[in-house]
């Protein structure tokens, strides 16, 4: 599938699995709830220290992948056991932020997409502990990609999909 299914995954997922080298080179993979601004970048907050930053100082590529619509079903057709779904990765550089109104509207990006209802108290929440967070952003380096399994209305699966993505990847 392509880089807008894909994206259209990463928006609707409660969380996005974020994998890490870990500085001895094994790998660190952590759910987290990031926020996309535009077509390539994403951010997500944590402390100011921990393995996720240490990872990033080791190395900053990282890779994404989420996974939505996903329910065990019987095949309309044949009767067999499966799974439906949505899922998509990316893969993406890794930078702490460091600009004060930066990490602010990355915030702000990250509480509208999960608290909407709750932005009246942003800025207080913001004037508390702005500087006890750290906002990483992921610039993604390559378009994401997605998969499916997912029946029609007839019970046939639908391999492919049918329109071209309008997003513009470059």
């Amino acid at each position: 599938m392509d880089a807008a299914f894909a994206l259209e995954v990463l928006d609707k997922a409660p969380y996005i699995t974020v994998s890490f080298t870990r500085p001895d080179g094994t790998p660190y993979g952590v759910p987290l709830s990031l926020a996309r601004t535009d077509e390539k970048t994403f951010y997500f907050h944590c402390a100011l220290e921990g393995e996720k930053l240490d990872c990033i100082a080791a190395n900053p590529t990282v890779a994404l992948s989420a996974v939505t619509k996903c329910a065990p079903t019987v095949g309309p057709k044949d009767g067999s056991f499966t799974l439906q779904y949505k899922s998509a990765m990316a893969v993406g550089k890794a930078e702490m932020v460091t600009d004060r109104d930066q990490k602010i509207e990355a915030l702000r990006a990250i509480c509208q997409r999960f608290l909407p209802k709750h932005m009246d108290a942003f800025d207080d929440a913001i004037a508390r502990s702005l500087e006890r967070t750290a906002v990483v952003k992921i610039t993604l380096t390559e378009p994401p990609t997605g998969k499916r399994k997912q029946y029609d209305k007839e019970g046939e699966e639908m391999k492919r999909q049918n329109s071209e993505s309008n997003v513009k990847f470059t």
